[in-house]
């Protein structure tokens, strides 16, 4: 499992590394990351901005340039109604066989939240070989799930599984959650199809009951399963999942979930949706969301700076 490291403003060392967290200040929500060879790639949520999903390299997981976005063209991006908090939402950023791929959503119509106007959008994935070339991006490839915070694991067989976030079907008409819960089929790669039936991995009832940001990794003999909860407030969290058999479960549950949470105690706060990365030296990083609100010394105050990524130092163990 990852223990949880702190998270603060405060300079701190990993590793052989001394650095400040933000590591990406101001608006950079919903990092995903990856490492290709020596190079890290990391994106980035855009909502209702153009060109949507950026794109950054390093090669520390410290400094990091902006060297473009995927999704650049209206072929890729035609938001219909840029409504604030709409738009591209929580892009993974994946490498499997010299392709780059980047999965995501587009929100249309997001508000009023409280409302059964809101439209669920369709994921996609765009793809490219040449992730230093914004051009080079396809046109996308949709999904026929419907849901947001869409991930793509390839397992060892070559089945390649879509875990997507959406309500649940059979929930509580009395319910005073949300009921957002994370989903898993196989799908077709080249059409975005399913091949199986979709199937509820994990649901929440923490906070507002919402499970998302999923990511699934398999290290050794295990399948492991990231999930945000608790909601992007100030109850959000990270909690993993573990199975031994398929990315379809049964899962076991971290006895240390959640394994990233900072209360409205902390100055860095509403820590969670990780996604995780190796070095070249075997050490694990998590990148996260996180807020910095203004302490007014009689509460705190929203950030102006938005959701930002901050970076942590993780131990794996079986």
């Amino acid at each position: 499992m990852f223990h949880q490291q702190a998270l603060r403003r405060l300079s701190r060392s990993a590793a052989d590394e001394t650095f400040l967290n933000p590591v990406l200040p101001g608006f950079n929500p919903d990092p995903s990351i990856i490492r290709v060879k020596k190079d890290y790639f990391l994106t980035t949520s855009s909502f209702e901005y153009t060109p949507g999903a950026p794109i950054y390299h390093s090669t520390d997981l410290i400094q990091w340039t902006l060297i473009g976005h995927a999704l650049t063209r209206k072929s890729q991006l035609d938001i219909k109604a840029p409504e604030p908090g709409g738009g591209v939402w929580a892009c993974t950023l994946r490498y499997h066989s010299g392709w780059f791929y980047l999965t995501t959503c587009v929100w249309d119509r997001y508000r009023p939240q409280d409302s059964h106007e809101r439209a669920w959008p369709r994921g996609f994935y765009v793809k490219t070989m040449d992730i230093w070339n914004s051009d080079s991006w396809t046109d996308p490839v949709y999904f026929d799930q419907p849901g947001f915070d869409q991930d793509l694991f390839w397992d060892e067989d070559g089945k390649v599984y879509l875990s997507t976030t959406y309500r649940k079907v059979n929930r509580d008409p009395e319910s005073k959650l949300k009921d957002q819960a994370v989903h898993i089929c196989t799908i077709d790669l080249e059409t975005g199809n399913s091949t199986s039936k979709s199937t509820l991995i994990r649901e929440s009832h923490v906070g507002s009951g919402v499970a998302e940001g999923s990511h699934i990794f398999k290290k050794d003999k295990y399948y492991y399963l990231f999930t945000a909860e608790g909601g992007t407030e100030s109850g959000h969290s990270e909690c993993c999942f573990r199975s031994e058999k398929s990315p379809l479960g049964p899962w076991e549950e971290c006895p240390s979930n959640p394994l990233v949470h900072n209360s409205t105690e902390n100055e860095v706060q509403n820590t969670g949706h990780c996604d995780f990365v190796e070095d070249t030296e075997g050490n694990w990083w998590a990148v996260c969301l996180a807020v910095r609100p203004t302490n007014t010394g009689s509460g705190w105050a929203t950030s102006v700076f938005g959701e930002l990524y901050v970076l942590c130092h993780g131990r794996y163990s079986c």
